[in-house]
């Protein structure tokens, strides 16, 4: 049997502590494939690239099942409510 995105979650927050976390099992259910969106005070002061392993290592046991991870955001609290008022933003009327 394959990961689950319970079993994703659960490794991420015991171990990256996020203050938002989005796992989607983009695998149809098979637990082959996932795409995570995290926020983390643990990525304070970190390159994206070590942010993305932080990631990987968090999940190093399910890793052995999941044959696709995709980190779609990797970003610190402060980058995500900066991100969330971009989002806000109201798009101007041509």
């Amino acid at each position: 049997m394959g990961v689950t995105k319970e079993q994703v979650e659960s490794s991420l927050k015991s171990k990256l502590n996020p203050t938002h976390l989005e796992v989607v099992d983009t695998s149809g259910g098979c637990g082959a494939s996932f795409v995570v969106e995290i926020v983390s005070e643990e990525f304070e002061g970190k390159r994206l690239l070590e942010r993305h392993r932080m990631v990987n290592a968090a999940l190093e046991e399910e890793m052995k099942e999941i044959h696709a991870l995709s980190v779609k955001k990797a970003v610190t609290p402060e980058q995500w409510k900066q991100l969330q008022q971009d989002s806000n933003q109201a798009i101007p009327a041509a």
